[in-house]
């Protein structure tokens, strides 16, 4: 992984989230090297994509819990067409649904080494990239 912060790295210029009360938990972990999401308080159930409620139970109280950053990936595709020009020096690129193993599923890139082909069912594991001094990004790579 490249970080970016580093003096002489290149800019990041491609879409960054939007950070607020309700999701720094989320970045801040990422920041840290950890994947973190809610989990209901009164129910148990881990929820992603963040929410004020729980999607099960909807009760409000909720905790952030550090997740094992382990799973499989669900699905996956390769993009051949650049969608947004952000993104054109990285076509081809992938996206695949994660199913990580405490339940929540969440979209991410596989980052793949030489000779390295991803393939739904294949256990992953989370691996971060910081792209700004404020933001991290999940990424997942194949789990050895």
């Amino acid at each position: 992984m490249v970080d970016v912060s580093q003096p002489g790295s290149p800019a990041y210029d491609k879409p960054l989230p939007v950070i607020s009360a309700a999701n720094a938990p989320f970045w801040d972990a990422a920041r840290a090297g950890r994947l973190s999401m809610q989990r209901c308080l009164s129910c148990g159930h881990v929820r992603y994509p963040i929410a004020p409620v729980c999607p099960r139970c909807l009760a409000d109280e909720h905790e952030w819990t550090t997740l094992s950053g382990r799973g499989s990936i669900f699905s996956y595709v390769v993009f051949h067409q650049v969608y947004n020009p952000a993104f054109r020096d990285d076509v081809p690129y992938n996206v695949a649904l994660i199913q990580l193993d405490e339940g929540p599923r969440m979209f991410s890139n596989i980052v793949t080494g030489d000779g390295e082909t991803p393939k739904v069912g294949d256990r992953v594991e989370v691996c971060f990239e910081p792209v700004t001094a404020e933001v991290t990004l999940p990424r997942f790579r194949l789990a050895e």
